[in-house]
C-alpha cells in the first residue's frame, strides 16, 4: 500500500478515496531494492509490466513515459531479500556500474562541494515519448532479430546449439523478454548512434547487460568460478553474427 497507494476514509464526506503512492510517476527509483520486503517487491510486479495499478478492484493507469530503475549493493548483503525472478526478469538490463576514474570522482567532489547547479529541464514529458515513438521506428533486420532468438535460445537448449557444456552450468536460462529487450535496445543504441537502422555491433554491445540477470547459473558452474557473464561469453562465441544486413533502403543507397 505504501508504494502503489490505498484506499483512505474521508471523514469529512463518509466516503473511501484513493491515495495513490509513489509508484505514479514517469521515473521511479528503487534504491537497494533488495533490501524490500517480498511485500514490496511484488508490488511492483504488476506496474512494472502493465503500466498500472489495481486499488480496491479499480485501474488506474500510471503516467507515461514510465521507466523503473533500481540499484543494489553487491557488498553488503546482510537484510536483504533476494529478488523474485518474475521481478527480474521485467528490468529491461542490469548494468554494473564501478567506482568511478579519479577524473570522474574529481568532478563528482567538486560537484557536491561547490555551489548549488542550477538544473534546467531539457525535455518535457510530450518530447521523450516523441523520442520513444521515433526509436520504435528504427529498422531492425529479420536477420537481426533471428540472431536475438538464437542468442536467448541458446541459454535454454544449449545441446541444441552445440553447447553441451553450457546444459550443466546453466539452471535457468532467458526468457523471451530478452528477445524483446535486445531488439529493443538495439533500437535505441543504434538512434543514439545517428541511424535509421539497427546494425549487429548494435545488439552485440547489449548483449552482456540484456542477459546476465536472466541467466541462473548452478552450483557447478559457481564451484568453477563461472558467473553469468561468462556463460555470456560463451554463447556470444558460439552464435555467429549475421552479416551486415543491407535490406533497407537508408543504408543501401550510402554502400
Amino acid at each position: 500500500a505504501d508504494l502503489v497507494g490505498t484506499r483512505i476514509f474521508n471523514q469529512k464526506s463518509g466516503e473511501f478515496g484513493t491515495s495513490l503512492g509513489p509508484v505514479f510517476a514517469n521515473l521511479l527509483l528503487a534504491d537497494e531494492i533488495n533490501r524490500a520486503p517480498a511485500k514490496v517487491q511484488s508490488a511492483l510486479l504488476e506496474v512494472m509490466q502493465e503500466r498500472q495499478v489495481t486499488i480496491a478492484g479499480q485501474t488506474h493507469l500510471v503516467p507515461a513515459p514510465f521507466v523503473v530503475m533500481a540499484t543494489q549493493n553487491p557488498i553488503e548483503t546482510e537484510g536483504t531479500y533476494p529478488l523474485p525472478e518474475a521481478q527480474v526478469d521485467r528490468f529491461m538490463m542490469k548494468v554494473l556500474v564501478d567506482y568511478p576514474s579519479e577524473e570522474e570522482e574529481f568532478v563528482i567532489a567538486e560537484r557536491v562541494t561547490g555551489p548549488a547547479l542550477q538544473v534546467e529541464a531539457v525535455a518535457d514529458t510530450e518530447q521523450l515519448q516523441a523520442l520513444q515513438q521515433r526509436c520504435r521506428r528504427v529498422y531492425v533486420d529479420p536477420s537481426l532479430m533471428q540472431y536475438a532468438v538464437r542468442l536467448v535460445s541458446a541459454t535454454r537448449r544449449p545441446a541444441q546449439y552445440e553447447l553441451p557444456e553450457l546444459a550443466g552450468y546453466l539452471s535457468y536460462g532467458a526468457s523471451p523478454r530478452a528477445t524483446i529487450g535486445l531488439i529493443e535496445g538495439a533500437r535505441a543504441l543504434a538512434m543514439l548512434r545517428g541511424r535509421a537502422y539497427a546494425l549487429p555491433e548494435d545488439m552485440v554491445d547489449l548483449v552482456p547487460d540484456v542477459l546476465r540477470h536472466r541467466l541462473v547459473p548452478s552450483y557447478e558452474a559457481l564451484a568453477e568460478g563461472l558467473g553469468a557473464d561468462d556463460l555470456v561469453q560463451r554463447v556470444l562465441r558460439r552464435i555467429p553474427v549475421p552479416d551486415k544486413p543491407l535490406a533497407h533502403p537508408q543504408e543501401a543507397q550510402t554502400a
